[in-house]
């Protein structure tokens, strides 16, 4: 009975002392990417981007708490045709230059249920393109894997992955992208599909 006693006094003092661990999503395999598609009638078109960076923190006790920013530069969205690149990165588009990156704040997660070690939830955030920002709400599943740094990069690098993966669609007309204009070829809605991995080294 001791030693149960002991046990559970162990267990309850790890839970206690877990603390949120900060993951890195500049990925420095450059394997990192949010992929874009818009279905028209006439073009449909698809591309990626692969400017990803931003900062997550994470609690395996208690997703629910997740809270961060991922940013995505803008000059990196880019489609197989390198005159319709241009056209997405000039003025009437996306106006890279006026508005270099495109984020999402992440505010709160909702109905988050984990299973082993992936959470499905409902990011709650702020999603700024444009210059223009809108609350949106994503369905997301985060997993998280331990120890499993050194799998993806270096064996003997030490530290944790948390891989996030969601999909949304967004309203062009929302962010004052050629509201109403050339549907035909552009499709009004965009449709973003993220699935990226952030990184934790330990000492």
């Amino acid at each position: 009975m001791k030693k149960i006693i002991l046990a559970c006094l162990a267990s309850f003092a790890v839970v206690a002392t877990a603390a949120p661990i900060s993951f890195d999503f500049k990925d420095p395999k450059g394997v990192n990417a949010v992929q874009f598609h818009l279905d028209s009638l006439l073009e449909p078109i698809s591309g990626s981007a692969n400017g990803v960076s931003g900062m997550v923190s994470f609690d395996p006790a208690a997703p629910a708490s997740t809270a961060g920013t991922i940013l995505i530069t803008a000059n990196s969205l880019m489609v197989s045709n390198a005159t319709m690149t241009e056209h997405l990165h000039g003025s009437k588009w996306l106006d890279v230059g006026s508005h270099p990156e495109i984020t999402f704040e992440l505010t709160s997660l909702s109905d988050a249920k984990t299973t082993n070690n992936t959470t499905s939830a409902v990011a709650q955030g702020k999603f700024k393109l444009k210059g223009v920002t809108q609350e949106i709400a994503v369905p997301v599943r985060i997993t998280y894997l331990a120890d499993a740094l050194g799998k993806r990069t270096k064996p003997g690098n030490k530290g944790d992955l948390l891989v996030i993966r969601g999909e949304f669609t967004v309203q062009r007309a929302d962010f004052g992208i050629q509201s109403g204009q050339n549907e035909d070829k552009v499709s009004p809605e965009i449709t973003l599909k993220v699935a990226i991995v952030g990184s934790a080294p330990k000492a």
